[in-house]
Protein backbone atom coordinates (compact mmCIF):
# COMPACT_ATOMS: atom_id res chain seq x y z
CA UNK A 1 0.00 0.00 0.00
CA UNK A 2 1.13 2.94 -0.96
CA UNK A 3 1.77 5.64 2.05
CA UNK A 4 0.50 9.46 1.66
CA UNK A 5 2.30 12.13 3.28
CA UNK A 6 1.28 12.73 6.87
CA UNK A 7 -0.43 15.60 7.78
CA UNK A 8 -1.59 17.05 11.54
CA UNK A 9 -4.80 16.08 12.09
CA UNK A 10 -5.19 14.32 8.56
CA UNK A 11 -7.60 11.50 8.21
CA UNK A 12 -5.86 8.11 7.05
CA UNK A 13 -6.58 6.65 3.67
CA UNK A 14 -6.14 3.20 2.96
CA UNK A 15 -6.23 3.04 -1.06
CA UNK A 16 -4.93 5.73 -3.09
CA UNK A 17 -7.09 5.30 -6.13
CA UNK A 18 -10.65 5.75 -4.67
CA UNK A 19 -8.95 8.89 -3.22
CA UNK A 20 -7.64 9.98 -6.20
CA UNK A 21 -11.34 9.72 -7.91
CA UNK A 22 -12.95 11.14 -4.74
CA UNK A 23 -10.50 14.37 -5.95
CA UNK A 24 -11.19 14.32 -9.63
CA UNK A 25 -15.52 14.40 -8.48
CA UNK A 26 -15.27 16.90 -6.19
CA UNK A 27 -12.99 19.25 -8.18
CA UNK A 28 -15.59 18.59 -10.90
CA UNK A 29 -18.33 19.72 -8.76
CA UNK A 30 -16.30 22.84 -7.48
CA UNK A 31 -15.03 23.99 -10.73
CA UNK A 32 -18.28 24.05 -11.95
CA UNK A 33 -19.90 25.24 -9.40
CA UNK A 34 -17.61 27.98 -8.15
CA UNK A 35 -14.93 28.37 -10.62
CA UNK A 36 -11.06 27.20 -10.32
CA UNK A 37 -10.41 30.35 -8.52
CA UNK A 38 -12.93 30.60 -6.73
CA UNK A 39 -12.59 27.00 -5.04
CA UNK A 40 -9.91 25.79 -2.65
CA UNK A 41 -7.65 22.73 -2.38
CA UNK A 42 -9.12 22.76 0.97
CA UNK A 43 -12.62 22.55 0.29
CA UNK A 44 -11.80 20.12 -2.48
CA UNK A 45 -10.37 17.98 0.47
CA UNK A 46 -13.68 18.38 2.14
CA UNK A 47 -15.81 17.06 -0.44
CA UNK A 48 -13.64 14.09 -1.24
CA UNK A 49 -13.05 13.33 2.96
CA UNK A 50 -9.32 13.17 1.99
CA UNK A 51 -6.27 14.65 3.54
CA UNK A 52 -5.52 18.00 2.12
CA UNK A 53 -2.15 16.74 0.75
CA UNK A 54 -3.45 13.88 -1.47
CA UNK A 55 -4.38 16.51 -3.84
CA UNK A 56 -0.54 17.15 -4.01
CA UNK A 57 0.48 13.73 -3.89
CA UNK A 58 -1.76 13.08 -6.74
CA UNK A 59 -1.30 15.47 -9.03
CA UNK A 60 1.06 17.56 -8.08
CA UNK A 61 -1.11 20.35 -7.26
CA UNK A 62 -3.94 22.33 -7.91
CA UNK A 63 -3.27 22.89 -11.61
CA UNK A 64 -3.14 19.11 -12.25
CA UNK A 65 -6.21 18.13 -10.70
CA UNK A 66 -7.67 20.29 -13.19
CA UNK A 67 -5.89 18.37 -16.24
CA UNK A 68 -6.88 15.40 -14.28
CA UNK A 69 -11.19 16.69 -14.34
CA UNK A 70 -10.92 17.37 -18.26
CA UNK A 71 -9.49 13.66 -18.62
CA UNK A 72 -12.05 12.45 -16.64
CA UNK A 73 -14.68 14.43 -19.20
CA UNK A 74 -12.68 13.55 -22.34
CA UNK A 75 -12.81 9.36 -21.11
CA UNK A 76 -16.59 9.81 -19.74
CA UNK A 77 -17.91 11.58 -22.75
CA UNK A 78 -15.88 9.08 -25.29
CA UNK A 79 -17.60 5.94 -24.09
CA UNK A 80 -20.62 7.75 -24.68
CA UNK A 81 -19.83 8.89 -27.69
CA UNK A 82 -18.31 5.90 -28.58
CA UNK A 83 -20.96 3.83 -28.16
CA UNK A 84 -23.64 5.74 -30.19
CA UNK A 85 -20.57 6.25 -33.34
CA UNK A 86 -19.20 2.77 -33.02
CA UNK A 87 -19.29 2.26 -36.52
CA UNK A 88 -15.80 3.38 -37.83
CA UNK A 89 -14.15 6.93 -37.64
CA UNK A 90 -14.30 9.47 -39.87
CA UNK A 91 -11.10 9.95 -42.38
CA UNK A 92 -8.39 11.95 -41.60
CA UNK A 93 -8.22 15.91 -42.87
CA UNK A 94 -7.81 16.11 -46.41
CA UNK A 95 -8.62 12.56 -47.07
CA UNK A 96 -11.90 11.54 -48.90
CA UNK A 97 -14.66 10.02 -46.93
CA UNK A 98 -15.39 6.43 -48.70
CA UNK A 99 -18.79 5.27 -50.40
CA UNK A 100 -21.27 4.35 -47.37
CA UNK A 101 -24.56 3.13 -47.37
CA UNK A 102 -26.61 6.52 -46.55
CA UNK A 103 -29.79 4.20 -44.96
CA UNK A 104 -27.03 3.36 -42.23
CA UNK A 105 -25.43 6.93 -41.83
CA UNK A 106 -28.92 8.29 -41.22
CA UNK A 107 -30.24 5.50 -38.84
CA UNK A 108 -26.65 6.24 -36.90
CA UNK A 109 -27.46 10.21 -36.73
CA UNK A 110 -30.66 9.19 -35.14
CA UNK A 111 -28.90 6.93 -33.04
CA UNK A 112 -26.54 9.47 -32.13
CA UNK A 113 -28.64 12.39 -31.38
CA UNK A 114 -30.83 9.36 -28.93
CA UNK A 115 -27.60 8.76 -27.03
CA UNK A 116 -26.50 12.38 -26.72
CA UNK A 117 -29.95 13.53 -25.38
CA UNK A 118 -29.98 10.11 -23.07
CA UNK A 119 -26.54 11.69 -21.40
CA UNK A 120 -26.57 15.33 -21.45
CA UNK A 121 -30.65 15.76 -20.50
CA UNK A 122 -31.19 12.63 -18.58
CA UNK A 123 -27.91 11.56 -16.06
CA UNK A 124 -27.67 13.44 -13.54
CA UNK A 125 -24.02 13.69 -13.60
CA UNK A 126 -24.02 15.04 -16.91
CA UNK A 127 -24.97 18.49 -14.94
CA UNK A 128 -21.35 18.69 -13.40
CA UNK A 129 -19.47 18.03 -16.87
CA UNK A 130 -21.59 20.99 -18.37
CA UNK A 131 -21.10 23.32 -15.56
CA UNK A 132 -17.17 22.63 -15.94
CA UNK A 133 -17.28 23.03 -19.81
CA UNK A 134 -19.32 26.56 -19.39
CA UNK A 135 -16.35 27.94 -17.24
CA UNK A 136 -13.70 26.60 -19.82
CA UNK A 137 -15.50 27.88 -22.91
CA UNK A 138 -15.85 31.59 -21.51
CA UNK A 139 -12.46 31.54 -19.78
CA UNK A 140 -10.16 28.87 -21.69
CA UNK A 141 -7.68 26.77 -20.14
CA UNK A 142 -5.04 24.38 -21.20
CA UNK A 143 -7.98 21.81 -19.99
CA UNK A 144 -10.37 22.86 -22.84
CA UNK A 145 -7.54 22.23 -24.76
CA UNK A 146 -7.23 18.45 -23.18
CA UNK A 147 -11.16 18.46 -24.10
CA UNK A 148 -11.52 19.74 -27.54
CA UNK A 149 -9.01 17.76 -28.94
CA UNK A 150 -10.08 14.45 -26.99
CA UNK A 151 -14.07 15.21 -27.42
CA UNK A 152 -15.50 18.01 -28.82
CA UNK A 153 -13.37 18.16 -32.60
CA UNK A 154 -12.86 13.86 -33.28
CA UNK A 155 -16.67 13.59 -32.13
CA UNK A 156 -17.83 17.14 -34.48
CA UNK A 157 -15.71 15.69 -37.29
CA UNK A 158 -17.31 11.59 -36.61
CA UNK A 159 -20.94 13.42 -37.19
CA UNK A 160 -20.21 15.50 -40.33
CA UNK A 161 -19.17 12.37 -41.33
CA UNK A 162 -21.92 10.46 -40.83
CA UNK A 163 -23.57 13.78 -42.60
CA UNK A 164 -22.34 13.52 -45.75
CA UNK A 165 -22.78 9.34 -45.95
CA UNK A 166 -26.71 10.30 -45.60
CA UNK A 167 -26.76 12.73 -47.44
CA UNK A 168 -24.00 13.43 -49.75
CA UNK A 169 -22.78 17.00 -48.79
CA UNK A 170 -19.18 17.23 -48.17
CA UNK A 171 -18.57 16.48 -44.57
CA UNK A 172 -16.69 19.53 -43.98
CA UNK A 173 -18.52 21.70 -45.81
CA UNK A 174 -19.10 24.98 -43.35
CA UNK A 175 -22.77 24.28 -44.03
CA UNK A 176 -22.71 20.84 -42.84
CA UNK A 177 -20.34 21.71 -39.72
CA UNK A 178 -23.08 24.09 -39.01
CA UNK A 179 -25.97 21.59 -39.09
CA UNK A 180 -24.11 19.55 -37.40
CA UNK A 181 -23.60 22.11 -34.26
CA UNK A 182 -27.10 22.76 -34.55
CA UNK A 183 -27.86 19.20 -34.09
CA UNK A 184 -25.80 18.97 -30.74
CA UNK A 185 -26.52 22.37 -29.47
CA UNK A 186 -30.49 21.75 -29.69
CA UNK A 187 -30.01 18.82 -26.82
CA UNK A 188 -27.38 20.81 -25.11
CA UNK A 189 -29.37 23.57 -24.81
CA UNK A 190 -32.22 21.39 -22.38
CA UNK A 191 -29.28 20.90 -19.81
CA UNK A 192 -28.14 24.43 -19.95
CA UNK A 193 -31.92 25.87 -19.68
CA UNK A 194 -32.82 22.98 -17.51
CA UNK A 195 -34.69 25.06 -14.77
CA UNK A 196 -36.29 27.26 -17.56
CA UNK A 197 -37.70 23.90 -19.16
CA UNK A 198 -38.58 22.39 -16.06
CA UNK A 199 -41.02 25.74 -15.09
CA UNK A 200 -42.32 26.14 -18.70
CA UNK A 201 -43.19 22.08 -19.28
CA UNK A 202 -44.35 22.04 -15.81
CA UNK A 203 -41.67 18.84 -15.18
CA UNK A 204 -41.00 18.33 -11.52
CA UNK A 205 -37.75 16.81 -12.99
CA UNK A 206 -36.07 15.80 -16.61
CA UNK A 207 -35.66 12.42 -16.53
CA UNK A 208 -35.87 8.78 -18.55
CA UNK A 209 -39.83 9.70 -19.51
CA UNK A 210 -39.17 13.44 -19.78
CA UNK A 211 -36.00 12.84 -21.71
CA UNK A 212 -37.77 10.12 -24.13
CA UNK A 213 -40.04 13.26 -25.53
CA UNK A 214 -37.09 15.61 -26.03
CA UNK A 215 -35.95 12.56 -28.22
CA UNK A 216 -38.87 12.29 -30.40
CA UNK A 217 -38.64 15.94 -30.62
CA UNK A 218 -35.33 16.67 -31.61
CA UNK A 219 -35.21 13.34 -34.16
CA UNK A 220 -38.20 15.26 -35.32
CA UNK A 221 -36.19 17.93 -36.15
CA UNK A 222 -33.44 16.13 -37.63
CA UNK A 223 -35.76 13.82 -40.04
CA UNK A 224 -37.00 17.55 -41.06
CA UNK A 225 -33.38 18.83 -41.84
CA UNK A 226 -32.36 15.57 -43.67
CA UNK A 227 -36.03 15.49 -45.64
CA UNK A 228 -35.44 18.80 -46.33
CA UNK A 229 -31.54 18.72 -47.69
CA UNK A 230 -32.50 15.43 -49.85
CA UNK A 231 -35.27 17.58 -51.61
CA UNK A 232 -38.39 16.06 -50.00
CA UNK A 233 -40.75 16.43 -47.66
CA UNK A 234 -40.98 14.64 -44.39
CA UNK A 235 -43.99 12.13 -44.92
CA UNK A 236 -46.42 11.79 -42.38
CA UNK A 237 -47.24 8.05 -41.17
CA UNK A 238 -43.59 7.06 -41.73
CA UNK A 239 -41.40 4.81 -39.92
CA UNK A 240 -40.68 7.23 -36.72
CA UNK A 241 -36.73 7.82 -35.95
CA UNK A 242 -35.39 6.03 -33.26
CA UNK A 243 -36.29 6.84 -29.93
CA UNK A 244 -39.75 8.61 -31.17
CA UNK A 245 -43.03 7.30 -29.77
CA UNK A 246 -45.95 6.35 -31.83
Amino acid sequence: MIKLPDAKNSRRETSPEPTRAALVQAALKLFGRQGFDGTSTREIAGEAQANIGSIAYHFGGKEGLRAAVADYIVETVQAVAGRALAAGQAPASGQAAPAGDPEAARAQLFAAIEGIVGFVVAQPHAGEIVQFLLRELQHPTAALDRIYDGVFEPTHRRLCYLWEQATGEPAESERTRLTVFTLIGQVVYFRIGREAVKRRMGWHDIGAAEAAKVVAVTTDNLSAILAARMGSKPKMGSKPPIGSKQ
